[in-house]
Order: structure tokens, then C-alpha cells, then sequence
């Protein structure tokens, strides 16, 4: 049976509704509202409905009146069946809708993951609850749920929220995951899978990073960043300070996504599947600020104390150093430690930053542990700074000083591309020939007698089909394409003695293009591996 009344608390009214509204009764109902209504003119108006079962059309065009008529309408404890009549009928998008959740205890429940808002604990074998910090998490619970679905429509494995509950005091978002392990459980209870968690690892996050995200969808990394250096700037040398801010500004715009808390707490093997966890960090930006992000759980975080990165990761110190390595390795395709410490460096910057932002916003600076540490960040983000001057990097990209001596080092980066896309024999000896043929030319003719540099940029296509090569140096200006092919019909004493690295190449290429931008040399080579899938 339906009941109506009211109750006044520092002006505002309540008015509790319960039972069913119907046809039958929307009348009375609305009688008696109106009835209150006159009594208590002038309060703020909630509507509790935690006792209300039922809900009709009758029922909705009382509520669509009272929002009329008093220009507002905040509806408190909803079950789950009238809210998604509400949701259904657009009314959420009318007014503040506020759901009645059911509660779940988490006391002796594993933790399986943790991330920058949250923790995850596992509820029973087939859920989990994530848990947030913020006892007012509704907002960030529905943000996350939406960038999740968003993330899974795009191609990015991830569990979806089913259901949203009370955990004491605090919001919980529960999902469905089925006995899932996190890498970082893997990883203290295994060790010797260290290198099969770097592989699953470091292919996620490429998938991760090669989604394009529409325009709008996600926050921009970037922009979070800059405010990052602002902040830290007010606490840096003014030079220094200047610098860390247009290093960050100088990082372009960048549509694809990036997880923002990618460590191995939120990496999760449920079966045989490999899903990402913890999505409210999820936005767009350039890889640098991901692998910021690694560094920092990996390493930077635990740098004064080793134990912190042990408690939260759950493995020792030494071994989160290494996988940060490997997956670095990994990541760029490479076994080169030059290569690997360059872009690792470029990362430090931007983690450093951010660790001495939370640093100084945490109180750090009112204790003596939090000043050694942020001292100790410090120093190493102003080394950093006198030596990069770029945080840019491409993935899959080299960078040699432009003399024979590297030739080796670039068939060798070339080359780990290739097996790793199962190139043919055949194929990958006709690559290598023409990288040679390219690179000798650019050691040899590009810089003249001064010292110069050559980039090699190696993108495998994602079904491992084709595989394209970019060679960039900023040499003197040559088009090598723009010379002809030698006469190969001729007699060994009619043959010109060059052109022959060139022509071999477009033999031995599907595609070679040349261009020249902004003082560069740009040639790009393309090679079919098999027939696309």
C-alpha cells in the first residue's frame, strides 16, 4: 500500500515515498503531495523513494510536474528496478537521480589489484569489487564505467562494471573475473615466468597504444602533464624550470590511447585472457607519458626505499628494476642499452615531475623522510635536464651516429624486427640488403666531413604482412631516387662503376619513396612479407 509524507530538516523538505504508484492511485498520491507542498512552502525539495517498489507511467508524469513546478527535483534511494524505468524514460537526464546500492563487506578479502583511486579486492571466485578512495566516488565510478566500455569497443581487453555498491563508507564498481591472477601475483609467486609477464606485458600495451580514440572521449595527457610542470616549476632553478615546462609543451598532440597507472597490479590473467583493470586513468597522449607513468611503479617511486615498491608491488625491488628494463627493451624493440637508457631518461623527466608534485601536495616537504626524498628527485630530474632535449621518440626507432662503425647496430635493430614478424629468408636477405645500401650511403656521403646522425624508424604492420623502413638524416640534401637505373645489358667495360646500392634497392623493395622536409633527408622502403590475412 502506498504512503506518503513528509519530513523538514534544515529547510529542506523530504518527502518519503513507498509501495506502488499506479493508475489507480496517482491521483491520491499527488493529492497528498501537494498537501505537503502547501505546508512547507519555500524548503529544498528530495524525494526519498528507498521504500517505493513500483513505479508507472502515472507515477512519472508526478514526478515530471513536481520538476516543473519547482524547477528542480533530487531523487534519493531509487531501487534498481525504478531506477532503470527512470533511466529508461530519460528521466535521469531530467533530474539527480541518486541509486540505492546494496552493500558488500570486503573484511578478509584478498587484494588482487590497486591502482592510483582505488583497490581491487576479489569478493568471491567469480568477482571482484574495485573500491575507491574518495568516499563521493559516484561521479568517478561513472566516468570510469563509460571510458571501460569505450576501451572494449575499441579493441582493448577489459572487464565492464555490472553493478555499483556500498562498501562501508565508500562506492564500489563490481566485476565479473573469473579467478584472475594479477602479473604482479605472478610475478612474486613465479619468478622464472618473469620473461613470458614481459612479453604478455609489453603486447598489451602496444594494442593499448595503437587505438585510436575519437576526439572528446578522453582526457588529454598532455594538458595534465604541462600542469604537472607547472606546478614543480615554482620549485626548480628558473632555467631549469622553463626548460622541464617546454620539453613537456614541445610533446605534440597525440589521439591514442594511454592507460595513465599501467603497472602490474592491473594487469589481470583470467583464464587464458590478459585484461586490463582499473580504467579511470584512461586517456590520450603520447607513449612518453605512459612509460613515465612504468617508471615511477617500477622504480622511481622506490628509489629512496626500496621496500615501498616491495609493499605495493608485491615482488622485490631489484626484480621490478629488471622487468621495467626488459619491458622498456621489449616495448622499443631493441637490445641496444644505448637506446634503451635514452628513452629511459626521457621518461625519468616526466616521472620525476609528477613524483615531486604528489611529493610536495602529500605534506612531503613538512617531513624530513618526504624532503630527502623530493631532494633526491630533484637532483636527478636537473641532470636530466642538462642532457635531453627532446622527449620525443618514435617506437621501433634508432638513432646512430651516421659512420660505417654502426652498420652493425642498424642491421642488427633492422634484423630483431624482421624475425620477430617471421620474415622469410629470402625476404628479410633482400631487406637487409637494401638497409645496407641506404645507410653506407648516408655514413658515407650524407654529412661530408662533419659529424651527423641517422635515424631508422622499423613499423611492422599489426598482421605482420609488410614491414616499412624510414631512414631520416639531415645531410646535405640528395634524392637518390631521382638517378637512373645502370644498363645492366652492358659489358662489364661499358658499366658506370656506381648506381648500383640504388637500383638493387627498388629491385629488392615493393615500395621506396623519398622526400625532403624541414632539412630532411626522408626515404621510406616497403617490403611485402606474405599475403595479407
Amino acid at each position: 500500500m502506498e504512503e506518503v509524507r513528509g519530513k523538514v530538516q534544515d529547510q529542506t523538505l523530504t518527502i518519503f515515498l513507498s509501495g506502488r504508484i499506479d493508475s489507480g492511485n496517482a491521483a491520491e498520491v499527488e493529492e497528498k503531495i501537494g498537501e505537503i507542498l502547501d505546508s512547507e512552502p519555500g524548503c529544498d525539495l528530495i524525494v526519498d523513494m528507498s521504500e517505493l517498489e513500483y513505479i508507472s507511467s502515472a507515477g512519472l508524469r508526478i514526478l515530471l510536474r513536481l520538476r516543473k513546478s519547482r524547477g528542480g527535483l533530487h531523487l534519493i534511494g531509487v531501487s534498481s528496478e525504478v531506477f532503470e524505468i527512470l533511466e529508461m524514460t530519460g528521466f535521469t537526464e531530467l533530474m539527480d537521480v541518486e541509486k540505492a546500492y546494496r552493500s558488500v563487506s570486503i573484511d578478509g578479502c584478498e587484494v588482487i589489484g590497486q591502482g592510483a583511486n582505488g583497490t581491487v579486492y576479489r569478493i568471491d571466485g567469480d568477482n571482484v569489487v574495485k573500491v575507491y578512495n574518495d568516499a563521493d566516488a559516484l561521479d568517478d565510478i561513472h566516468h570510469e564505467r563509460e571510458v571501460a566500455r569505450l576501451a572494449l569497443v575499441l579493441g582493448v581487453p577489459t572487464a565492464i562494471s555490472y553493478d555499483v555498491v556500498r562498501v562501508g563508507e565508500c562506492y564500489g564498481s563490481v566485476f565479473e573475473l573469473l579467478n584472475a591472477r594479477s602479473f604482479s601475483k605472478i610475478l612474486s609467486s613465479e619468478p622464472e615466468k618473469i620473461q613470458w609477464c614481459v612479453k604478455e606485458y609489453v603486447d598489451l600495451l602496444k594494442r593499448i597504444h595503437s587505438t585510436v580514440v575519437p576526439k572528446g572521449k578522453l582526457p588529454d595527457m598532455r594538458k595534465i602533464a604541462i600542469d604537472w610542470a607547472e606546478f614543480v616549476q615554482e620549485y626548480l632553478p628558473e632555467e631549469a624550470g622553463r626548460k622541464l615546462k617546454a620539453l613537456i609543451e614541445n610533446v605534440p598532440e597525440d589521439d591514442h590511447m594511454v592507460h595513465g597507472d599501467y603497472h602490474t597490479k592491473n594487469i589481470q590473467l583470467s583464464g587464458d585472457e590478459v585484461l586490463l583493470i582499473d580504467m579511470d586513468t584512461l586517456a590520450t597522449g603520447h607513449p612518453i607519458f605512459e612509460l613515465a607513468s612504468m617508471f615511477n611503479a617500477f622504480v622511481g617511486f622506490g628509489e629512496s626505499d626500496p621496500a615501498k615498491t616491495t609493499e605495493f608491488m608485491g615482488f622485490d625491488y631489484e626484480v621490478a628494476r629488471r622487468f621495467w628494463h626488459d619491458c622498456l627493451a621489449e616495448y622499443l624493440g631493441t637490445k641496444d642499452e644505448d637506446r634503451i637508457r635514452e628513452v629511459a631518461d626521457k621518461a625519468r623527466i616526466v616521472g620525476y615531475t609528477r613524483l615531486i608534485r604528489r611529493s610536495i601536495r602529500r605534506q612531503g616537504l613538512e617531513t624530513e623522510e618526504g624532503r630527502q626524498e623530493i631532494e633526491l628527485w630533484k637532483t636527478h630530474l636537473l641532470e636530466l635536464l642538462d642532457k635531453v632535449d627532446s622527449l620525443l621518440f618514435l617506437r621501433n626507432e634508432l638513432r646512430v651516429e651516421a659512420t660505417n662503425k654502426n652498420l652493425q647496430k642498424v642491421m642488427s635493430f633492422v634484423n630483431a624486427h624482421l624475425e620477430e614478424a617471421l620474415c622469410p629468408p629470402k625476404k628479410q636477405m633482400e631487406v637487409e640488403v637494401a638497409v645496407e645500401e641506404i645507410y653506407v650511403n648516408i655514413a658515407n656521403y650524407a654529412y661530408e666531413n662533419r659529424k651527423g646522425y641517422a635515424t631508422i624508424n622499423v613499423d611492422t604492420a599489426a598482421d605482420k604482412s609488410a614491414i616499412t623502413i624510414t631512414m631520416r638524416d639531415t645531410g646535405r640534401p640528395f634524392d637518390p631516387l631521382e638517378r637512373e637505373d645502370p644498363d645492366t645489358t652492358l659489358s662489364a667495360s661499358e658499366r658506370d662503376i656506381g648506381g648500383l646500392g640504388i637500383f638493387m634497392t627498388r629491385q629488392m623493395m615493393d615500395e621506396v619513396d623519398y622526400e625532403y622536409v624541414d632539412g630532411m633527408n626522408i626515404l621510406t622502403m616497403k617490403k611485402i612479407l606474405r599475403d595479407e590475412k
